[in-house]
């Protein structure tokens, strides 16, 4: 008979930067744990909400320095450190680490290891990034301290790797050649369960010490996967059809050129596609039993990862605020999530200082921009943007401007229609141009004791492959237009008063 307990313990989580880290300690918090948290840079902790609620210890897996400090007192400490390299160096690095804290941990009395590994079959023939991960497993189940090992398919949730790269390669491409991985299957899993047994197993008091298997029951193949990716996102029907090569890394360069995912990321990602990832059985139902309302299906997961993260069309940005008390809310995007993650905003960023001149004065000139915008933004290289909006997609509209005084929220300015707006402050404006993507443009003027500070920012949301292409297609030209317009309107304001 599993027995648990429902009374606080002291948690420590190696790996609290990362995507399951992130959300798994304002859960543990909720549950009422005392929580500490270790970090190789822990400064990447300063922009989570729930940084001043735990202890926060700076720890080097690769020399163990600081790691038995960090367990001291401690009862369950969670493993979720998993690098995404290959090869036998990398692989070898992530035993060592692994023996390191198994070490530590039976020095500091600790209670028990929870670690999340990966779904595999049974095999020798494991690719290097499955085959590590279950490597570590077994070094905890080996060592004297008690384990509970969780291996897991792919996660779905906003800003999951892997979740991220079926998005990006759905989204851009509606023909999409692939190796024959499409045909293997795999069991995906909700990051809210995912969480709901991390958090469990803390309660379980019994002696464990074995891996089980977790999934939502949904077995897909991964061309499956995407294409029910794409339904349920509102995409046209995408068509996946396999080559009839295994190909793993030619397949992880291919993957990284078409997605913003780094290569160093969709190589091994690959490589772990290459074996089915289907649980083997349902012991966890005999430790943890299903939460009350059940698993979330495949489908569920998605609109949830979709709606959780604010992606309709037209949004910008993602959704920070995490509901610890929800487990739903494991599907929201947090800000130490990677850049890739979620829908692909690029940006133009740049600030100036006006020591002449008040948010007043700039503020009337960016309410005529409809008038004279091409004026203010008119660099000697604008010939050749006009070539290339002529290429990738020329601009809409161009409406009448207004008056400074008559403007309000959905009014057009030239091709720009005003989006959000506090005059005098701020002006967010979205472009009605036929390009490959969304495309905003927002101005902030902030008044100082020695002048005005006027922030000036482009954010563009690619669609596709061809919207990728045309934002770095115009990269050398950005550099030189808005530089010119924020000094053009400048100059402007100084002529106007």
């Amino acid at each position: 008979m599993i027995q648990t307990a429902q009374h606080p313990r002291r948690v420590l989580v190696l790996g609290a930067t990362g995507y399951v880290g992130g959300r798994l300690v304002p859960r543990l918090i909720q549950a009422g744990h005392a929580v500490s948290v270790a970090a190789r840079s822990p400064e990447k902790l300063a922009v989570v909400p729930w940084s001043t609620e735990v202890t926060i210890f700076k720890v080097d897996l690769d020399d163990g320095e600081g790691l038995v400090e960090a367990m001291s007192g401690v009862d369950v400490v969670f493993y979720l450190v998993h690098s995404m390299n290959s090869g036998i160096v990398f692989e070898s690095r992530e035993t060592r680490c692994a023996l390191r804290v198994a070490s530590a941990a039976e020095f500091a009395h600790v209670n028990r290891i929870i670690y999340l590994g990966g779904l595999h079959p049974d095999s020798d023939d494991l690719s290097v990034h499955m085959r590590s991960r279950a490597n570590v497993g077994q070094v905890f189940l080996d060592s004297p301290v008690d384990a509970f090992v969780l291996q897991a398919g792919i996660i779905i949730g906003s800003g999951s790797a892997s979740f991220e790269m079926i998005r990006h390669l759905a989204t851009e491409l509606r023909w999409m050649p692939a190796p024959n991985w499409v045909s293997n299957r795999v069991e995906p899993i909700a990051i809210g369960d995912v969480l709901y047994y991390l958090v469990s197993a803390v309660a379980v008091t019994s002696r464990v010490n074995r891996s089980f298997d977790i999934g939502s029951g949904d077995v897909l193949t991964y061309a499956e996967v995407m294409k029910l990716f794409s339904r349920i996102a509102g995409l046209k029907s995408r068509h996946v059809f396999k080559l009839p090569l295994p190909a793993p890394a030619l397949s992880g360069l291919w993957v990284g050129l078409v997605t913003p995912l780094p290569f160093k990321l969709t190589l091994p990602l690959v490589q772990s596609l290459q074996e089915d990832a289907v649980a083997n059985d349902h012991a966890i139902d005999s430790v943890i039993p299903a939460p009350a309302a059940g698993l979330l299906t495949y489908e569920q997961a998605v609109e949830l990862a979709l709606c959780r993260a604010g992606e309709t069309k037209g949004a910008i940005g993602a959704n920070w605020d995490v509901d610890t008390g929800d487990l739903s809310g494991a599907a929201d995007s947090l800000p130490s999530d990677p850049h890739w993650a979620g829908n692909q905003l690029v940006e133009d960023d740049r600030t100036f200082v006006f020591r002449d001149l008040r948010a007043e004065q700039l503020w009337k000139i960016i309410a005529r921009i409809g008038d004279d915008h091409r004026r203010y933004s008119r660099p000697p290289s604008s010939k050749l943007r006009d070539l290339a909006d002529g290429f990738f997609g020329g601009t809409g509209p161009n409406r009448d401007p207004r008056l400074p005084a008559d403007l309000g929220v959905a009014d057009s300015l030239a091709c720009w229609t005003i989006v959000e707006m506090e005059p005098a402050s701020r002006m967010l404006l979205r472009a009605e141009m036929e390009v490959s993507g969304d495309i905003w443009l927002e101005f902030t003027m902030t008044d100082q004791p020695d002048g005005c500070s006027f922030r000036q920012r482009a954010m563009f949301n690619p669609s596709g492959v061809r919207g990728r292409i045309y934002w770095a297609a115009v990269s050398s030209l950005r550099r030189k237009v808005f530089p010119h317009m924020a000094k053009n309107i400048a100059k402007a304001a100084r002529r106007f008063t």
